[in-house]
C-alpha cells in the first residue's frame, strides 16, 4: 500500500466513543469497555511520565475514564482533529482539576470502569526507554504498541482456532525479524517442517498480520481513504 501525501489524519473513533456516550443505548456498555481496554495503558504512562505515583496514576486514568464519558464526551469536539490529541487534552484538564479539587475520595467513585494491575502496569512502565521521552511522545508510542498488539492478538487467536497454536509460537519471532539463516532452520527443525516450508508459512503470517493491522487502523478512521495516514502516523510514532 503506498502512503498518501495528505497532511491531515484522523485518529478516531467516533461511532464507538458515540456509543460509549450513549449512555443507556444498546452496545454502550461494551463500547466504553472497549474503549478503555485500547486506552489505558497510554494514558497511563503517560501520567506516570508526567510525574504521579503509581498508584496515583492508576487512580487518576480511572477517575479520567469515569469523568470523560459522564455526560457529553464529544461536547467541542472536531471530528476533522485527531481523537487521540482530544483524548490527551481531555486528561490534561482531568489533571488539572484533580490538583485543585484534592479529594480525599476516591478518585472515580465506587465504580471501576477499567481494572488497571498495578504491578503489570508499572511492569511495563520499567521498560520504558531510559532516554527521557516526553509524555506526549510516550502517549503516542504506547497508542501504536497497542495497535500492534491487537492486530497480533487476533493473529493469534486464528492461528490457534485453526489447531496451529504450537506452530505460530516457533514461527511469532520471525515476523518481524528476518527469516534467514539458522535460527528459522532450528524453528523449522522443531516443527518437522523444512526451512523452505517454515519460510513460506513465515510469509503466510506476515500476510495475515498485516491484514489484521490494516483492519484494526480501519477501525480508528471514519473514511476508508484515511487509512494509509493513519499508518503513517502508527509507524512515525514508534520512529520517533
Amino acid at each position: 500500500m503506498t502512503i498518501g501525501s495528505r497532511a491531515r489524519f484522523h485518529t478516531t473513533r467516533w461511532s464507538l466513543v458515540r456509543a460509549a456516550g450513549a449512555g443507556a443505548a444498546p452496545g454502550s456498555r461494551a463500547a466504553l469497555e472497549e474503549l478503555c481496554r485500547l486506552y489505558w495503558y497510554p494514558l497511563y504512562a503517560y501520567v506516570r511520565r508526567a510525574g504521579h505515583a503509581p498508584e496515583d496514576a492508576r487512580d487518576l486514568v480511572q477517575g479520567f475514564f469515569a469523568r470523560f464519558l459522564d455526560g457529553s464526551p464529544l461536547e467541542g469536539l472536531d471530528e476533522d482533529s485527531r481523537f487521540r490529541a482530544y483524548l490527551l487534552g481531555a486528561l490534561r484538564h482531568h489533571l488539572a482539576d484533580e490538583r485543585e479539587r484534592a479529594r480525599t475520595l476516591k478518585r472515580g467513585g465506587a465504580e471501576t470502569l477499567v481494572s488497571i494491575e498495578l504491578a503489570r502496569a508499572e511492569e511495563r512502565y520499567a521498560r520504558e526507554p531510559a532516554d527521557p521521552a516526553t509524555p506526549e511522545r510516550l502517549f503516542e508510542r504506547k497508542w501504536a504498541l497497542a495497535v500492534l498488539e491487537r492486530a497480533l492478538a487476533r493473529l493469534a487467536q486464528e492461528e490457534e482456532a485453526c489447531g496451529r497454536a504450537e506452530r505460530f509460537g516457533c514461527l511469532r519471532p520471525f515476523l518481524v525479524a528476518s527469516e534467514s539463516g539458522d535460527p528459522l532452520g532450528a524453528a523449522a527443525e522443531t516443527l518437522g517442517l523444512s526451512t523452505g516450508a517454515a519460510r513460506v508459512a513465515v510469509h503466510r503470517l506476515r500476510r495475515r498480520y498485516r491484514e489484521f493491522l490494516l483492519a484494526e487502523v480501519a477501525r480508528l478512521v471514519e473514511r476508508p481513504q484515511d487509512v494509509e495516514d493513519e499508518l503513517r502516523a502508527l509507524f512515525g510514532a514508534l520512529e520517533a
